[in-house]
């Protein structure tokens, strides 16, 4: 891939900046921008997904320390998500090479579609804002969602974990949306392990729209309460029907090329 033009650049900036902006307030790692950017810049669809997981990386480590910093990150299950995250990333990141880039975008359509009509914010008053801590088993099963998602569709994962966590484990949006971002840097960090081993992905282009997305991902994490539950929601809602046209449409274009 040659070096970034200048108009490439003029996109990259507010592009990076929008992703950590999002991945602040919503507890989505990036990927869901830094994928289809990267597609629109020329990668194959195996390259922009990894180099989208390098992306994550400070996106979501930047968010993952605003967080900690302000004492909102529970302990407990942070490390319970965190470290399944890791592990099922290294798995799953072995994976994504045997897949035809059509099926991975294809797959994050389907994700998609599915996830927008599943969002919901109404378990703000739930068991677990009164002190109890969600089931291990259950954060465990939410972090291997995560890798899977990271390792094998280049994707942090937030996405998919932030309405589990509502809707399966009983979890006030905006703490489902702290642990998400902790488990998708934990993902990430699993994935471009792997990556940079096989070479796959441009591990600098990655580091620089990922820096660029820390600066915003750390801002918006920092201002997270002050966003109500009901507009996170549809923030997460509208990102993933968007998100579904866009993947299936390049998905249906590397399947069905036009000769």
């Amino acid at each position: 891939m040659a070096a970034m033009t200048l108009a490439e650049g003029l996109v990259v900036l507010p592009m990076g900046l929008l992703a950590g902006a999002l991945a602040g307030l919503l507890g989505i790692g990036g990927g869901l921008i830094f994928a289809p950017l990267l597609l629109w810049m020329g990668l194959t669809p195996h390259q922009a997904l990894a180099t989208s997981t390098f992306a994550i990386v400070p996106t979501a480590i930047g968010g993952s320390f605003t967080h900690w910093r302000s004492r909102s990150l529970p302990l407990q299950p942070g490390l319970v998500i965190g470290l399944t995250a890791f592990a099922t990333a290294l798995i799953f990141s072995r994976l994504g090479g045997l897949v035809a880039g059509w099926h991975l975008l294809a797959l994050q359509a389907l994700l998609y579609l599915v996830l927008a009509g599943s969002i919901r914010a109404d378990r703000e008053a739930s068991p677990t804002s009164d002190g109890q801590e969600p089931s291990p088993w259950g954060l465990s099963a939410v972090g291997a969602v995560a890798g899977l998602s990271g390792g094998l569709l280049g994707l942090g994962g937030g996405l998919l974990m932030v309405p589990l966590m509502v809707s399966g484990l009983s979890m006030p949006i905006r703490q489902a949306i702290r642990l998400s971002t902790l488990a998708v840097a934990c993902s990430a960090s699993a994935a471009s392990l792997q990556f940079l081993q096989e070479g796959r992905g441009l591990a600098s282009m990655g580091v620089l729209l990922g820096g660029v997305a820390a600066v915003s991902a750390q801002w918006t994490a920092s201002r997270l309460d002050r966003v109500r539950p009901g507009m996170l929601a549809w923030l997460l809602r509208l990102l993933a029907l968007v998100l579904a046209i866009d993947s299936g449409r390049r998905a249906i274009a590397l399947a069905l090329p036009l000769n």
